[in-house]
């Protein structure tokens, strides 16, 4: 059932954001993640995951939630990675599979 508070919903809009290709990249290098290591955690193959740190395509439901909520907890851990181009995030917008 859909959230019916229009706050939350937005929120929720906001919240949907992918760092740009290259910080996503940059965060799995500091924390000294293989692409095969996070795509088992996030439930994808290893090409998805090298697809998404190109900028080829954007993880899509479920796997996308759990690939930011891993994003998120490494530029917790390794804000200097995150922090390589601050202010510049990847619209959920742009298409791709993944």
């Amino acid at each position: 059932m859909p959230n019916p508070d229009p706050l939350a919903r937005v929120d929720a809009l906001l919240d949907d954001v992918l760092p740009p290709p290259h910080v996503r990249q940059q965060l799995r290098l500091a924390a000294g993640l293989t692409q095969l290591e996070v795509a088992e955690a996030v439930g994808v193959k290893r090409l998805a995951v090298a697809r998404w740190e190109l900028g080829q395509t954007n993880p899509r439901r479920p796997h996308r939630a759990v690939y930011m909520h891993l994003l998120k907890r490494l530029a917790e851990r390794y804000p200097d990675a995150a922090e390589a181009d601050a202010g510049m995030l990847t619209p959920t917008s742009e298409g791709g599979l993944g």
